[in-house]
């Protein structure tokens, strides 16, 4: 991305918050979308309207939000890291002048979510599935993962997680790097001069960013999505390996049942990353400026007393 950060803290801390601003504002829409993913609440609902309607009318409101206290928990650290490590890979990748390109963005967003899928994401979502899928409390579902399947069992799916979460990384990351980089002469050809640009209209241009890039990455890598759904699910067992779960989902269902859940998914994930990369741009402005400006006071202080 365009912001340039003092300090190698700035993404994380930044990516962490974004993260947590994000997860908590379209969590109904994932919960939602899981369910449809499984067939679980087929005879209730098949679409995303009808759930809301569904789970309102049966559980109340709250019951929106069932399998978020995990997620939460996981989204804070997971995209801290996202963010830390695009940053950081990119920086590695860069050619001796400091630049980068579009297949190194690409390679950067790649490397920074197959780590995230590994450290982070792949137990988070396999609790989160689970816990949708059997509407258990967070502590008895990680009770019951791990009396039943072991620690391995927070680990279901693990290869396709790590195809899905790659993918949604290196495209997403790919897609808004060159969309930011491409906005300020389409605005100076507007005569709109990008630096300066209010505090309004940078979330504005991020947040058009973040939706653009959301639906560019999900139909990239909605195969990916069903698969790592079906594998941590409560039946994951049923599947070999990741290309017996794809080879099952095309013998029964075809090409569509690779994009089951693709509209309901959308649905989430265009406000979602709106949501995410419009926070992460103007808390990492916010944040560069308290580490610049603690700098700042640091190197007078040393020049007070030298």
């Amino acid at each position: 991305m365009s912001t340039k950060h003092a300090h190698p803290g700035v993404p994380v801390v930044a990516g962490a918050i974004a993260g947590g601003i994000e997860m908590c504002s379209i969590w109904p829409m994932e919960m939602i979308k899981t369910n449809l993913q499984l067939g679980t609440m087929k005879s209730h609902y098949n679409g995303m309207l009808a759930g809301f309607r569904y789970h309102i009318a049966t559980d109340g409101v709250l019951s929106l939000y069932r399998g978020l206290a995990p997620v939460l928990v996981g989204s804070l650290p997971k995209a801290g890291l996202r963010f830390g490590a695009f940053d950081y890979i990119k920086r590695l990748l860069a050619d001796k002048d400091g630049k980068s390109s579009t297949m190194r963005n690409l390679a950067a967003g790649l490397s920074a979510g197959a780590l995230e899928a590994v450290l982070v994401t792949t137990p988070t979502e396999t609790i989160k599935t689970k816990l949708i899928d059997s509407n258990s409390g967070m502590i008895r579902g990680i009770q019951n993962i791990v009396r039943t399947q072991g620690i391995g069992g927070l680990y279901q799916g693990l290869s396709a997680t790590v195809l899905k979460q790659a993918s949604n990384t290196g495209l997403r990351f790919m897609w808004f790097t060159e969309y930011k980089a491409r906005v300020p002469g389409l605005l100076e050809r507007q005569g709109i001069a990008y630096s300066q640009l209010s505090e309004g209209q940078h979330a504005l241009v991020s947040f058009v960013g973040g939706m653009t890039a959301g639906i560019f990455s999900t139909f990239g890598n909605n195969p990916f999505d069903v698969m790592k759904t079906k594998m941590q699910g409560l039946e994951g067992k049923r599947y070999a390996n990741t290309w017996d779960c794809a080879t099952t989902i095309f013998r029964r269902d075809g090409f569509k049942g690779f994009y089951s859940g693709v509209v309901p998914r959308l649905g989430r994930v265009i406000p979602g990353q709106g949501i995410i990369f419009m926070s992460y741009d103007t808390i990492s402005r916010v944040v560069s400026k308290y580490f610049d400006d603690n700098e700042i006071s640091v190197s007078i202080a040393v020049k007070s007393n030298a």
